[in-house]
């Protein structure tokens, strides 16, 4: 799985956007309509920053920010580091690891494909895992 260029990893994805003068509670309904952690920051087709769920807790919550008020441009993390599609997933792992966060924007010419996600690395893994799960589960029917 760490292998695969992350291009196999977006392939069906829709990337999730808003712009920079949208409100942190269009951010988070966003988000949580989604079932994801980030959501882009685009203006003008380009790539601003992204807005995460962390952003959400440090820079809002933590500081007592109004999430109806508070503008996206004053809590995103700005020109995140980004990573194109042809990279295999470990360069965008280590990306994370070494940076200490676990969204990376996919990104050609400024223009947004999809963000990768730690949580992407997980899902060979749960496949694997549930596998195995209903494996044991037949064989423990057979067995008795």
């Amino acid at each position: 799985m760490p292998s695969r260029p992350i291009s196999q990893i977006i392939e069906h994805q829709k990337p999730v956007m808003a712009s920079s003068s949208s409100s942190v509670s269009e951010a988070c309904a966003l988000m949580k309509g989604n079932k994801i952690g980030a959501v882009a920051v685009v203006d003008g087709g380009r790539l601003r920053g992204i807005f995460t769920e962390r952003d959400a807790v440090y820079r809002v919550i933590a500081e007592n920010r109004d999430p109806q008020s508070t503008k996206l441009a004053d809590v995103m993390t700005p020109a995140p580091l980004t990573v194109h599609p042809d990279r295999p997933f470990r360069h965008a792992l280590h990306m994370m690891f070494e940076g200490g966060f676990r969204h990376v924007p996919v990104v050609v010419d400024g223009r947004l494909l999809g963000v990768v996600s730690a949580r992407d690395a997980l899902s060979s893994d749960l496949a694997e895992f549930e596998s195995d799960v209903e494996d044991r589960e037949h064989i423990a029917e057979i067995l008795g």
